[in-house]
C-alpha cells in the first residue's frame, strides 16, 4: 500500500467506534499520525468510557501511530484542546475530520429545548469549535484537509430527528462556507453523507425494515446482512482520496457514501420557477401559476391520514 499521508498528522474526532474508528485505521495505514479523539459517551451522549484506547491499540497493532484523547467537541475549550494534542505530542495538524456525534431522538413535539440543544453542540458547534482552533495553522502553513460528516438526514428530514437532522444540514452549510474561505490557503473543506452499519443506524427499526425488505427471518440476521453491505470501513476510501494531492481541486462538495458507491452531489439549483421581473405578483394570480408551474406535481412527504 503506498503511503500518501506519510508525515502527515490528522485528528479523527468520534473515532474509538464506527466509521471514526474506520477512519482513523485507514489514515494510520496510509502514513499519517492520528489523534484519536473520543469521550466514549453511550449512543445518546450519557456515560463515558475509554474506547479511544482500543483504536489506539488496533492502530499501533497494525504499525500505525496514534494517541488518544478523550476531549468534547461540544466546546470551544475542548475544541482547541484537541487541536493542542496534535500539535504538542505528534508535531502539527494537517488533517482534520469531524465525525463526532449522538443522537436524542424525539418528535418536535415531545423534544425539550436541552435535547434539541445537546445534540447541535457536539454535531454542529462540535465541528466549528475543532475547524476553529485547526485553521489558523492550516492557513499559515498554507496546507490542510477537513472532511466533515453531514448525513442524508440532513438532506431529507428523518421522522424524530429534528435536532440531528438540522444539525447535519447546517454542516454542509459550514462546509461550504469553510471551503471558500480556506481555500485560497491550499485549505480544502469537504462533507461526507455516509450510509454505514454502526451503532447509530442500527436500530431496532431500522433492522425490522431492512428484515422485511431482504425477506430475512430477524433482526439478527438483518443486522449480518446491513454490516456486509455497509461495513464502515467501505467510507474510508474516499476519506484517503480528499485528504491526497489528487482531491487539492475539490472544494466545498458533498458526496454521498456507502455500500461501494461514492456520489458527488450537485449544488443546490432552481428546478422549477416563476418570473414577472419588477412586478409585484398578485396573490390569486401566484396561486394560480405556481399550482399549473411549480407545485402541482409534487406529493406531500407526509400526507395527512385520517384519524
Amino acid at each position: 500500500m503506498a503511503k500518501r499521508l506519510e508525515g502527515k498528522v490528522a485528528i479523527v474526532t468520534g473515532s474509538g467506534r464506527g466509521i471514526g474508528a474506520a477512519h482513523a485505521m485507514a489514515l494510520a495505514m496510509h502514513g499519517a499520525k492520528v489523534v484519536v479523539n473520543d469521550p466514549g459517551v453511550n449512543r445518546d451522549g450519557t456515560g463515558s468510557s475509554n474506547v479511544a484506547d482500543d483504536t489506539v491499540a488496533a492502530i499501533k497493532k497494525a504499525g500505525g501511530v496514534a494517541i488518544a484523547n478523550y476531549d468534547s467537541v461540544a466546546t470551544p475549550e475542548g475544541g482547541e484542546a484537541i487541536v493542542k494534542c496534535a500539535v504538542e505530542k505528534l508535531g502539527g495538524i494537517h488533517i482534520l475530520v469531524n465525525n463526532a456525534g449522538f443522537l436524542r431522538d424525539k418528535t418536535c413535539w415531545t423534544m425539550t429545548p436541552e435535547e434539541f440543544d445537546l445534540v447541535v453542540k457536539v454535531h454542529l458547534y462540535g465541528h466549528f469549535n475543532t475547524i476553529r482552533a485547526a485553521a489558523p495553522i492550516m492557513r499559515q502553513q498554507r496546507w490542510g484537509r477537513i472532511i466533515n460528516t453531514s448525513s442524508e438526514a440532513g438532506a431529507i428530514g428523518n421522522f424524530g430527528q429534528i435536532n440531528y437532522s438540522a444539525a447535519k444540514e447546517g454542516i454542509v452549510g459550514l462546509t461550504r462556507v469553510v471551503g471558500r474561505e480556506l481555500g485560497k490557503y491550499g485549505v480544502t473543506c469537504n462533507a461526507l453523507r455516509p450510509q454505514a452499519a454502526t451503532r447509530m443506524t442500527m436500530t431496532e427499526d431500522v433492522l425490522k425494515n431492512i428484515a422485511g425488505m431482504m425477506g430475512l427471518k430477524d433482526a439478527k440476521e438483518a443486522e449480518k446482512a446491513f454490516i456486509a453491505m455497509s461495513a464502515p470501513e467501505h467510507i474510508s476510501p474516499i476519506l484517503i482520496f480528499l485528504c491526497s494531492e489528487e482531491a487539492a481541486n475539490v472544494n466545498a462538495r458533498v458526496f454521498n457514501v456507502g455500500g461501494g458507491k461514492f456520489g458527488l452531489y450537485n449544488e443546490p439549483e432552481v428546478i422549477a420557477s416563476i418570473e414577472k421581473p419588477g412586478q409585484v405578483w398578485d396573490s390569486e394570480e401566484l396561486i394560480k401559476e405556481m399550482v399549473a408551474k411549480v407545485t402541482g406535481k409534487l406529493v406531500n412527504v407526509s400526507p395527512v391520514q385520517q384519524k
